[in-house]
């Protein structure tokens, strides 16, 4: 269908208020960034606390951290994935490295997932979720879904109903926008306390626990799953806006170039409009001049 003027002007101006729309979605995109980005940085010091005081309750118990059952049951894994649209393949590629990784895997799987958007991709590739999480739009609604989990955790291991838990999210990347990772949860393997034992002290002298280190070793452990899921939240949270982010910068680029387009063609036509309506008055007036 040939355009005309009128569908041009309607054009234009659907163009325009879309280019609107993805200029707030681009500043609420970065805004969200830069609260994920803080909030993880800000862990980073209380994690580091953690971590020497996990060294010193280890050299004090003189013992080691005796996680999960005894048994060798189910694999769970923990996947995060976008709460909402427009993040290009931030779903697709962390489904399909999850789904790669937990064939690696022997044993039956259970699958928890944040973020409705991920139980289709994962069901096609045979990882059908058990439960599912909302995700979090804001850094205070955090701590709550990382309780939630922590519940849903030590309830599983209670009851023996998983023995080993992993984490898969996307990441913020160095020279990318992010990238699929994952992390071994429970159990805390030989190789992660033998990393504690030789943290560095940053002074000569080794404090020591004021009360049976055991109880206070179960504590840090507890603040070490709460500072993990709690980070690996905020990571996820900042590549989904960041690829939001990017995705809407494209999607600017694209609507420049058809505001471009759409512009020239309006241009164009009215110009040829306007020729028309000018040869029709000349034509007029010689068919006149020669009748008189």
């Amino acid at each position: 269908m040939k355009d005309t003027l009128e569908s041009l002007r309607h054009k234009i101006g659907m163009a325009n208020e879309l280019n609107s729309v993805v200029r707030t979605m681009k500043a609420l995109s970065a805004s969200s960034i830069n609260q994920y980005e803080k909030a993880v940085t800000s862990l980073e010091d209380y994690y580091r606390t953690v971590k020497w005081g996990l060294y010193v309750c280890l050299a004090a118990a003189k013992a080691s951290i005796q996680q999960g059952t005894t048994k060798k049951g189910k694999v769970a894994a923990i996947i995060f994935g976008a709460g909402q649209g427009l993040v290009g393949q931030f779903n697709d590629a962390l489904c399909q490295y999850a789904a790669a990784e937990l064939e690696k895997l022997p044993g039956e799987k259970v699958i928890w997932t944040v973020g409705v958007s991920l139980q289709g991709r994962l069901e096609d590739r045979g990882f059908p979720p058990v439960q599912q999480f909302e995700v979090p739009h804001t850094v205070e609604a955090i701590t709550p879904l990382v309780g939630q989990f922590l519940s849903k955790i030590e309830q599983a291991l209670e009851q023996e109903e998983v023995s080993t838990i992993y984490l898969f999210y996307n990441r913020p990347q160095k020279g990318a926008i992010y990238g699929p990772v994952q992390l071994r949860f429970v159990p805390l393997d030989e190789i992660w306390q033998k990393e504690i034992r030789t943290i560095e002290w940053p002074s000569p002298k080794i404090p020591e626990t004021l009360y049976d280190p055991a109880l206070t070793l179960l504590a840090l452990v507890r603040e070490y799953f709460f500072v993990t899921l709690y980070r690996a939240c905020a990571e996820s949270l900042a590549s989904e806006n960041a690829s939001r982010l990017a995705a809407m910068q494209r999607a600017e680029k694209n609507i420049k170039e058809l505001l471009t387009d759409l512009t020239m063609s309006y241009h164009q036509l009215r110009q040829s409009s306007i020729d028309e309506e000018m040869f029709d008055v000349i034509f007029g007036a010689e068919a006149l001049a020669k009748r008189g």
